[in-house]
């Protein structure tokens, strides 16, 4: 008979009130609508997803996707926040345990002594007092609003993690445009000065003609006027890689002009990889947005029963251990002796319709966590339908492209020989010299677009922290703060 109140005390301490959590059923396409994938690709993009950017080919970029990984703030910042939610998980957990402390005080009172009349003589109004003890207190989680709240404590942290990872893949993904860009203004520069070039023999020929009475003042003035315009193209450009490398520096937690020497020296523009595609279930396996949102209606769920706990009874025992007396000496005494054991019980009996107000509340937020879910789903597989049609077309597009470009230069030459030979105006050289200075950029453009889309589908698949271990931070001390402050100066 013995056994019957231990096992009825253990399964009702195993009670916890609440929906137990069910992951959100999604209907997942069984590829895309732009491109099916074929075994070949998914096999080849599988690979790739761990470290994307090494399919670019470009050690510059690896190094500097490095850097950004192990020194972007924003990650860093995020690690902090994460070890903040697993420290106010410990907390939440210590509930389940009895919280002891210990006491102790001394002192002397002194009372009033005109409250009794007439006063007695001999009556001190002094009052010595020493004490200590123990005091502790259990709260005991019958029907497991700590545990709830623990579980939804550990989808908090879960989803810190998710969140850590999503900062992660952007930051890659921004170094990696940054410096796709920038290599691609460092070929835009080239191309500027070869059309400066181009201009400054454009100008020296309308000179040669007018100096042979062939030409006109009004060539010249064009040419001249073209010169100085294509002159003035160059110092933007400059502007933009300076800027585009103190962007890479700070993205990877360093000062503004760290890399901006060796980024200034030019360099053909990365590969672009061939394309990438995974199903619509990998996508939903591995975007951290996803997975956070995720983890967020786990979390929203058992804050469910957190809030039902809230209209049963609660129980918790308070004992206290505190031998006092007015004598030292007598403290060990079992006369001074004091101490309490109680089991106290709390029934919620009338609060207004708040406690229903809230588990009303937590159930609304746990729909709103699974339809918030549903909808980044569904921008996630809108994001890549996207990227994969953005990737297509541009690639077309920059086929095209470089092939007008090189039409547009073989149009410059021609206008020029005929220009020469006196069979044209001097404006059919102009109209040709602009149409291949924007030939060529925008075929360097178009290449860009393709190197953007490639990154941004990438990452559109959440590709970039699967083979990546982000080292939780350590708490830093006081001493090593002032010595990292002392050698900054």
């Amino acid at each position: 008979m013995k056994r019957i109140p231990f096992a009825l005390a253990v399964l009702l301490a195993g009670c916890k009130v609440g929906p137990g959590y069910r992951p959100p059923e999604t209907v997942v396409p069984a590829n895309w609508s732009e491109h099916a994938a074929t075994p070949d690709e998914l096999s080849r993009t599988e690979a790739q997803m761990k470290r994307w950017w090494a399919s670019f080919h470009d050690p510059m970029l690896d190094r500097l996707v490095e850097q950004t990984i192990r020194g972007n703030y924003d990650i860093r910042i995020q690690s902090e926040r994460l070890l903040a939610a697993r420290d106010l998980r410990d907390q939440i957990a210590a509930q389940l345990r009895p919280q002891v402390d210990l006491l102790g005080a001394a002192g002397i009172q002194r009372f009033s002594t005109t409250l009794q009349f007439p006063p007695l003589p001999g009556i001190s109004s002094d009052s010595r007092q020493w004490e200590y003890g123990t005091t502790a207190s259990w709260q005991i989680d019958l029907f497991g609003r700590i545990r709830r709240s623990v579980e939804a404590q550990d989808a908090a942290v879960a989803a810190g993690v998710e969140e850590r990872r999503g900062t992660l893949i952007s930051a890659v993904a921004e170094v990696a445009t940054d410096y796709c860009t920038l290599r691609v203004t460092q070929q835009q520069v080239e191309i500027a000065r070869k059309n400066i070039a181009a201009a400054d023999e454009a100008l020296k020929l309308t000179q040669k003609v007018y100096a042979e009475g062939l030409g006109t003042t009004l060539a010249v003035a064009q040419a001249q006027a073209q010169l100085e315009t294509e002159q003035a193209t160059l110092q933007p450009l400059q502007t933009r890689i300076a800027q585009l490398s103190h962007a890479i520096a700070l993205l990877a937690g360093a000062l503004p002009a760290a890399d901006e020497a060796e980024l200034a020296e030019p360099a053909p523009p990365p590969e672009v990889p061939a394309l990438p595609v995974a199903l619509p279930s990998t996508v939903i396996a591995n975007r951290p947005d996803i997975r956070a949102r995720e983890r967020q209606f786990a979390q929203a769920t058992a804050r469910i029963g957190v809030a039902i706990a809230q209209l049963y009874p609660s129980f918790s025992v308070p004992l206290s251990f505190t031998p006092m007396s007015s004598m030292v000496h007598e403290l060990m005494t079992a006369s001074s002796l004091a101490w309490s054991a109680l089991l106290q019980a709390s029934i919620p009996v009338y609060h207004g319709g708040s406690l229903r107000a809230q588990v009303r509340g937590a159930r609304a937020e746990a729909e709103a966590a699974r339809l918030a879910y549903q909808n980044t789903v569904l921008h996630a597989f809108g994001e890549v339908e996207d990227r994969l049609v953005a990737y297509s077309n541009d690639a077309i597009r920059a086929r095209t492209l470089h092939d007008a470009a090189r039409d547009d230069a073989l149009a410059m030459e021609r206008a020029r020989r005929l220009y020469a030979a006196g069979l044209s105006g001097f404006l059919d050289v102009l109209t040709a010299e602009r149409q291949a200075y924007e030939g060529e950029n925008a075929a360097a453009l178009g290449e860009l677009a393709r190197m953007q889309d490639a990154i941004g589908l990438y990452t559109a698949m959440g590709a970039g922290w699967q083979d990546v271990e982000l080292p939780d931070p350590l708490p830093v001390t006081v001493a090593q703060q002032n010595a990292a402050a002392h050698r900054a100066r």
